[in-house]
């Protein structure tokens, strides 16, 4: 069965935004099944605007900054 975004539930949203980017943590539920968290990247370009970024490491401010966001995500679950 092929990936449909139109099941793709996204439930919580939150996001911490540091110096070169933010990073996103949210909940989604795929096809009513079960909740899982989703921590994604996104930097700025040239322009200004926010692309998608590989997440890899994180800072210790970027960890200090989304733990608060995994703890209240973690809550939901």
């Amino acid at each position: 069965m092929a990936y449909d975004s139109s099941l793709d539930q996204q439930l919580l949203a939150q996001e911490f935004a540091g110096e070169k980017g933010k990073v996103t943590v949210s909940i989604y539920s795929y096809n009513n099944g079960p909740k899982k968290v989703q921590i994604s990247r996104s930097v700025k370009n040239e322009t200004g605007t926010f692309t998608f970024a590989k997440l890899g490491r994180l800072t210790k401010e970027e960890l200090q900054g989304i733990l608060p966001l995994l703890q209240e995500a973690l809550a939901q679950l």
